[in-house]
């Protein structure tokens, strides 16, 4: 599914800056932070793949919501610090915005069909 792959490449993108951050700017805080976040979505999306019910379909991917928002939260902090440039910080959050589009959107169908 779309989602499921957005939120994969998400993750990987997420990965990268970790290793970046961690290698390059020497700085692991923040970094640890939006590692954590930053992969939550796409272990939510596929937990909600296999979820027990509607109600738990729905509930996995408001996690991964909150999570994604959370990572524009680091996403926005590095950028503004200093650690990540445009470019990159660009990229990263607009997949990230991308795929809490998509997820609210998955959220208000499902909610509509039952």
């Amino acid at each position: 599914s779309p989602l499921r792959e957005k939120s994969y490449l998400l993750a990987r993108k997420i990965v990268q800056l970790n290793k970046y951050l961690v290698s390059e700017k020497k700085e692991y805080v923040l970094s640890k932070q939006v590692l954590r976040s930053g992969t939550n979505p796409g272990a939510m999306v596929r937990e909600a793949q296999n979820a027990e019910s509607r109600r738990d379909f729905i509930h996995k991917l408001k996690i991964g919501q909150k999570e994604t928002s959370e990572t524009l939260y680091w996403l926005e902090l590095l950028k503004d610090s200093d650690y990540i440039d445009e470019v990159r910080f660009n990229e990263i959050h607009s997949l990230a915005e991308e795929v809490i589009k998509m997820i609210i959107s998955t959220v208000k169908t499902t909610k509509s069909n039952s």
